[in-house]
């Protein structure tokens, strides 16, 4: 059993999170109920050092992790990181009320050769107890989570290589779902609503949508800012790393706007139409009571208020940070640009309170 799921008391942990194109961490306090950010760092990844969620080199991933702890100078090493939602499978089993967690462990690892499509020595296990199976008074209903070893090893193995701790290993969405506590305030956000966040990273979209707070669908697909980037590199002959600060600073020719990103503005609110749309014919669902942007490309200028207009619901750019005060440590400014792209990586900070 792997750590993921149960509410077990830890350590004070920085939240590390790892995907396509740069490691996050968030390291988070707790004064009465109000959080401060006490320390905050992004770093650059190689080109194929996570390829589709998965670490692919164990030495570069290593290499930003060590990188973003050294910017962030935080003494802290005990860490919590995460796995894509889409390298997990999550079932929901009803087993005899009053077993400890020992027996239900037991019972669980041999239900679950049933339901995992791998030998079991290859896999890591996790449960944690949802509550009474509906009608019954005997049972329980337990949610059951599995992941390929070599795939937590693999984040395990750079966290390591780094020179940190980690303690537990989540589940992205769990962790997106967590951060929603901190952003739903800001829309003043019913507790029975229906709220998608869409997650449009480098890569990859994600989206998440919470029913009464807890996540009820996710789906990735390949589509992110990466493709605004290979467009500008393309038409102005830049190289990545230009490309990149042209796109996030400013300075491209005048038909940038006109050629390369209301085109992409375009791309993306198709993106999130149909990513939602796959989302209503695969359940009950017909509509959504708000979108929250989250991701690298989240507070691209123009592009929540054109979501709105064409999906026809009210949209927010997600800020984790906004109720948070903030260390000394941290730049306020960067943090604040960056927000919406650390959902995950100040979901994860927040298991330390758990």
């Amino acid at each position: 059993m792997f750590g993921l799921l149960g509410k077990r008391k830890r350590p004070q942990m920085l939240g590390i999170d790892i995907s396509s194109t740069t490691v996050k961490l968030i390291e988070l306090t707790r004064v009465g109920h109000r959080f401060r950010v006490e320390a905050y760092a992004v770093a650059s990844l190689p080109q194929d050092a996570v390829v589709e969620k998965a670490v692919n080199n164990i030495e570069d991933v290593a290499a930003a992790i060590r990188s973003v702890h050294s910017q962030a100078r935080t003494k802290n090493k005990h860490v919590v990181s995460a796995v894509a939602g889409s390298s997990v499978i999550t079932k929901v089993l009803s087993m005899p009320a009053g077993l400890n967690d020992e027996d239900l462990e037991t019972q669980l690892t041999f239900e679950a050769d049933q339901y995992i499509p791998y030998p079991l020595d290859e896999v890591a296990l996790d449960f944690e107890v949802q509550g009474a199976t509906a009608g019954r008074t005997d049972m329980v209903d337990v949610l059951l989570a599995a992941c390929r070893r070599e795939t937590i090893d693999a984040r395990v193995d750079a966290l390591e290589a780094a020179g940190l701790v980690p303690k537990v290993m989540d589940v992205e969405a769990y962790a997106m779902e967590r951060a929603f506590e901190l952003v739903k305030p800001q829309a003043d956000i019913d507790d029975r609503s229906t709220v998608a966040i869409v997650d449009i990273g480098a890569t990859m979209t994600t989206l998440s949508v919470l029913h009464r707070g807890k996540t009820v669908y996710t789906r990735e697909q390949f589509f992110g800012g990466k493709q605004l980037t290979d467009e500008i590199m393309r038409r102005y002959g830049l190289p990545l790393e230009e490309a990149g600060l042209a796109k996030k600073q400013g300075g491209l020719p005048d038909d940038y706007e006109t050629d390369l990103l209301n085109p992409f503005r375009e791309a993306v609110v198709q993106q999130v139409a149909r990513s939602l749309q796959f989302f209503f014919s695969s359940s009950d669902f017909n509509g959504v009571d708000h979108i929250f942007l989250a991701g690298g490309v989240a507070a691209m200028d123009g592009l929540s208020g054109l979501v709105a207009e064409r999906l026809g619901s009210p949209v927010s750019v997600a800020n984790p940070f906004a109720e948070m005060t903030i260390g000394t440590r941290v730049n306020a400014v960067a943090l604040n640009s960056d927000a919406p792209a650390m959902m995950i990586a100040c979901g994860l900070a927040l298991r330390s309170f758990d």
